[in-house]
């Protein structure tokens, strides 16, 4: 019997079988409102900007079918509502696969800021289990899948920055200076829900297209000037960011965020923060270091259990 040792980066079980995926965070560099679809959702125009840092995801298949978490899981969520077993339970039934997998995550991405890590988590484990199961299904059908459990899932299953509509599912892929990001957390779960219903609510904007955001023409966050109303606490740090550049909230979440051109103006600017806010790095992604990971993994796998 092999004797599970922790990873001491980590923590977490490293012993044969397991292989780590990354689950790259996500900014949105504008998000507008553009009207409601005749199926009662919001049309969105939004960019996503992947990001080379976030979660990791670690898989272990089974030969016995089940689907397991392993560790702590996602602080906070039930098995039943957790989108890591919930996207490997959907490819398996999809795929009728009879093999299972363990999972475990390493939570980076705050939950609620906006940064997409439950939908990136969901990705991971749809794209890296094709592989690891040998299904083969193709770009277009896991992301397919993927928009069966969030709309932001396809733009991490696809791994490029692009330019989205309808609810953030219809992408085209474009191509983004390089960047590096200073990111802030005030700590808030902003309700997406909640935020939508509120009066307060731009929902009409007019529509733009790639060439008015490539110019620079499109700007703002729907969403920002309701929350900053409604949280103190992301005012504060919208505030502290002010100093440093123009901050900018991603998605519905209450994630704040600086661009700058290069990592040393970002060092500087991090450095001049006032004590207490808690902020990082991250440096703006190419495409997904998921598909870098899946280039370089071998296809199949020996399952255990």
């Amino acid at each position: 019997m092999t004797e599970a040792r922790a990873d001491a980066r980590t923590g977490f079980p490293a012993v044969e079988g397991w292989s780590a995926w990354p689950a790259p965070a996500k900014l949105n560099l504008f998000l507008h409102i553009t009207g409601r679809r005749p199926d009662g959702y919001h049309a969105l125009q939004t960019v996503f900007r992947l990001l080379d840092w976030g979660d990791t995801v670690f898989l272990r298949p089974r030969a016995d079918g089940r689907l397991l978490r392993a560790g702590a899981g996602v602080p906070g969520v039930a098995a039943a509502d957790d989108l890591l077993l919930r996207a490997a339970d959907l490819l398996k039934k999809e795929t009728n696969c009879a093999q299972g997998v363990e999972i475990g995550i390493e939570k980076r991405i705050p939950m609620g800021g906006g940064f997409g890590g439950g939908s990136s988590d969901a990705a991971s484990v749809l794209v890296a289990l094709d592989r690891l199961w040998g299904l083969h299904l193709g770009e277009d059908r896991l992301a397919a899948l993927g928009l069966r459990l969030g709309a932001d899932v396809p733009v991490f299953v696809r791994g490029r920055n692009a330019w989205a509509t309808g609810v953030g599912e219809q992408l085209v892929a474009i191509t983004l200076p390089p960047a590096w990001y200073l990111l802030a957390d005030p700590g808030v779960h902003a309700s997406t829900a909640a935020l939508f219903q509120s009066p307060e609510l731009t929902k009409d904007a007019a529509p733009a297209t790639i060439a008015d955001f490539l110019s620079g023409n499109v700007r703002g966050n729907a969403f920002e000037p309701v929350l900053r109303r409604r949280e103190p606490a992301v005012e504060a740090v919208f505030a502290a960011l002010a100093q440093v550049g123009l901050p900018r909230l991603t998605g519905s979440g209450s994630g704040c965020f600086v661009e700058f051109a290069n990592r040393g103006s970002a060092e500087a600017a991090l450095a001049a923060l006032p004590a207490g806010v808690n902020a990082w790095l991250a440096r703006g992604a190419e495409r997904s270091p998921l598909l870098d990971a899946v280039e370089r993994h071998p296809t199949g796998a020996s399952p255990s259990g």
